[in-house]
């Protein structure tokens, strides 16, 4: 235990002797956090709108006046040219164009189905989806304003309905930050202990330094606890630090065990360290590293389930995916911190976390090598 503490002295030591990392261990979470929370949503808001009304009737204009007064459109231009709505889209002034034919106030007022064009810039499916259910509940609201200002048919006729209450769990408000924040305090949290032990494992190789440990009794596992436990107390701090500002700057809830949390934080922690040492000891330079360590990076962190969910991918990707410490941590932070989850429901990710945990440890200190 002895050589284990001697080596920790060296390794705080040389992790603060530079002001600016042991600044930015710190301050790069927080600003990140308070940038990166509410930038990255799924929600889309004043999709610009072409309208082409050939109708000019009454009920066309409802129709335009009922889209404009939602949050999510906003009429960008009007035409009386298919040709000219298309070319607005092509050169990216507009995201969908609305159509309307010259008889479809003539046709509502007769009680036949009335028909309508919508183009939708598709380049981006997840915002062509999003924009064209906006548009489909615009409406169905539309239908629901025209029958019930059907007089005729209210009287002589009873018209079924289906009453829906709904309700939703863990995120009532629908804050998209809420689904946001556990996701990115993982993915942060991964990248500083991920980047920084690496990087400094290399740059002893390239300074010469570590042959002076090499030439010592120290013992693989003794260097290898040493350079991840100083990144396992800085990961940890910095958990804590984007979790308060969640709290205070985002109102996050938090309905879990924060025990639970950073139990399984520290467990992610330790197979990311692991990760990044595994990698430096096949790696020579700092370049090398970050080349490595950004080809795993990028992709744990895109097929961890913060943009795409789990269940949506391929076979194939989800097998590959079990590998994926960061996948695991995500599920883990959402379901403690907003559906107030306890060790029962998350012990199969937790069990998962560790095996490989101890899986990238057990590399990382067999393919070390002293040179003595």
């Amino acid at each position: 235990m002895r050589t284990i503490f001697i080596l920790l002295r060296k390794e705080f030591l040389q992790l603060f002797r530079d002001r600016f990392i042991g600044r930015a261990i710190f301050a790069i979470p927080i600003v990140q956090m308070l940038i990166l929370v509410p930038a990255i949503t799924y929600e889309i808001r004043n999709i610009r709108i072409c309208v082409v009304d050939l109708d000019q009737s009454v009920d066309s204009r409802n129709l335009i006046n009922q889209l404009d007064g939602t949050s999510f459109f906003e009429i960008r231009h009007t035409s009386f040219s298919e040709m000219q709505a298309n070319r607005l889209m092509l050169e990216g002034k507009t995201d969908l164009t609305l159509q309307i034919p010259e008889d479809f106030g003539k046709d509502i007022g007769n009680g036949n189905p009335a028909k309508l064009m919508v183009s939708v810039n598709a380049i981006n499916a997840s915002n062509a989806q999003l924009a064209w259910g906006y548009f489909s509940g615009v409406i169905r609201e539309y239908n629901n304003s025209l029958i019930a200002g059907n007089t005729e048919i209210l009287r002589f006729q009873s018209i079924p309905r289906i009453e829906v209450t709904n309700r939703y769990w863990y995120n009532e408000t629908m804050n998209y930050k809420f689904y946001m924040l556990p996701g990115v305090l993982g993915i942060l949290v991964a990248a500083i202990g991920f980047v920084l032990a690496g990087l400094n494992m290399v740059k002893e190789k390239e300074s010469g330094t570590i042959e002076q440990i090499n030439v010592t009794p120290v013992k693989k596992y003794q260097f290898i606890a040493a350079k991840m436990i100083p990144y396992l107390l800085v990961g940890l701090v910095d958990l804590a630090l984007g979790i308060s500002i969640g709290m205070l700057a985002f109102n996050m809830p938090f309905e879990g065990n924060p025990l639970l949390l950073f139990l399984s934080s520290f467990i992610f922690l330790i197979g990311a360290l692991g990760l990044a040492l595994f990698i430096s000891t096949i790696t020579r330079t700092q370049q090398q590293f970050m080349f490595a360590g950004f080809f795993f990076l990028i992709i744990f962190m895109l097929m961890s389930g913060i943009f795409t969910p789990f269940d949506s991918m391929p076979e194939w990707a989800r097998e590959i995916n079990r590998l994926n410490p960061v996948s695991y941590i995500m599920r883990i932070n959402r379901m403690v911190m907003l559906k107030g989850a306890t060790f029962g429901d998350i012990r199969n990710d937790i069990l998962s976390l560790t095996i490989l945990s101890v899986m990238f440890t057990l590399f990382a200190i067999r393919k070390y090598r002293k040179t003595a």
